[in-house]
């Protein structure tokens, strides 16, 4: 809500600056501010629609809900942003060089504020990363990163702007503003690249980070019950929500309410030491039946295999 609010003024001032002053450089960020706007409303209707319950549609619940409303916020970061922001830079190269500056003392006013604003907005998102564990684990939630390279991208985008303006009112010479917008447009389209490569696997499905995987093994191999760990597939469904799935070989001897038993354990085990670990199975093996089916042509995708 705070990039939001930010955002918002912050494109209406750029957009009224950058066509008083002509300046190609303050019209990207301002394309840049309107695009960080729009991605705002999306991040908001993903933290929105991931809260809703499972039901007989969605039986894992809505929590990859988030992981989609991110890849939109990376591609309209991608077009409304950098493209906009490259086509600024090819018109001021092809339009020559412009002496009038007026306006621009106006138009790095808006930016030293907004300058001000989006590093407020920032250091907002980095608390918020802080209460939430800091490093890597405080950017688990796709919004929240979304976020902070937002801002963090803005900062040094209007830094860009500012200094290719100062630079064209020093030299007189448009290259400045044209080689800013570039810069700003590479920028953009390296984070919309870094977030939609991140959103992408998580819509395809990927697996839990290796520490609490590496518990979860442990945890299953310590048991005086299980023989052996056939195998441990896991799965983020959302930022609360993974999917633990093991095939595991008991010992001999054991009867099918101690079977019963011991997997309901196990279950309360492994939801114990990873909280997000709310969607449990247990597939119970031979060892020697697993390893004869994973040779088989079914499995392998040899010739007459089903």
């Amino acid at each position: 809500m705070v990039a939001l609010g930010a955002n918002l003024l912050i494109a209406v001032a750029k957009t009224v600056g950058g066509l008083l002053a002509g300046s190609p450089a303050l019209l990207s960020e301002a394309a840049h501010s309107v695009a960080d706007s729009m991605n705002e409303v999306f991040l908001l209707a993903a933290l929105r629609r991931s809260r809703r319950p499972a039901d007989s549609r969605h039986p894992f619940g809505y929590g990859k809900e988030r992981f989609f409303w991110s890849l939109l916020a990376a591609v309209g970061i991608f077009v409304m942003g950098g493209c906009f922001s490259f086509f600024q830079a090819v018109h001021a190269l092809t339009g020559g060089s412009e002496e009038s500056y007026d306006g621009y003392a106006a138009g790095l006013a808006v930016l030293g504020v907004a300058l001000l604003a989006e590093g407020t907005s920032l250091l907002r998102a980095l608390h918020q990363v802080r209460r939430q564990g800091g490093g890597p684990g405080g950017l688990r939630d796709p919004a929240l990163r979304t976020v902070v390279a937002e801002d963090g991208t803005a900062v040094l985008g209007v830094t860009l702007a500012i200094v290719g303006m100062a630079l064209h009112m020093a030299t007189g010479q448009a290259v400045w503003e044209a080689l800013a917008s570039f810069a700003i447009g590479a920028l953009l389209v390296y984070v919309a690249y870094w977030l939609g490569r991140d959103a992408r696997d998580q819509l395809i499905g990927r697996a839990a980070d290796p520490e609490p995987s590496h518990r979860i093994r442990a945890l299953l191999a310590a048991q005086p019950e299980i023989d052996s760990v056939e195998a441990l597939l896991t799965m983020q469904l959302g930022l609360d929500s993974t999917l633990v799935a093991a095939r595991v070989d008991l010992v001999p001897g054991l009867d099918s309410e101690q079977v019963e038993d011991v997997a309901v354990r196990i279950k309360r085990s492994i939801a114990h030491i990873v909280a997000e670990a709310d969607q449990i199975f247990l597939d119970v093996t031979d060892a020697r039946t697993a390893r004869r089916a994973a040779e088989s042509p079914a499995a392998t995708g040899e010739r007459g295999g089903a």
